[in-house]
């Protein structure tokens, strides 16, 4: 039998969108040090990467699209940070999902 889990659709997506947004070390390590900041721009954080700033910024445009990360233009840069909104959606989402076991037969 299949257990359905207790989650709406759009939040299968939503779900879906972030765990993309994840779905590459680098965009892990860049989410980690933003977490850790308030915000910072991408020279600041391309200094605490093996990677190019063209890298970076491919990156950063994706944990944008997934919504893990917003980018406030100040004058000639773009600060980024963490959306504190969506890391708070995704986490109960995902502890409620990884929560799930086989029902008992």
């Amino acid at each position: 039998m299949f257990f359905n889990p207790p989650l709406h659709s759009d939040d299968e997506a939503f779900l879906a969108n972030v765990c993309k947004g994840l779905a590459h070390p680098a965009r892990i390590r860049i989410l980690r040090q933003l977490l850790t900041e308030h915000s910072c721009t991408c020279g600041h954080l391309v200094e605490g990467l093996p990677l190019a700033q063209s890298t970076v910024s491919q990156h950063l445009k994706i944990l944008k699209e997934s919504g893990l990360v917003r980018g406030e233009v100040e004058g000639p840069r773009t600060c980024y940070c963490v959306d504190r909104e969506t890391v708070s959606r995704f986490g109960p989402l995902i502890r409620a999902l990884l929560a799930i076991t086989p029902e008992a037969a």
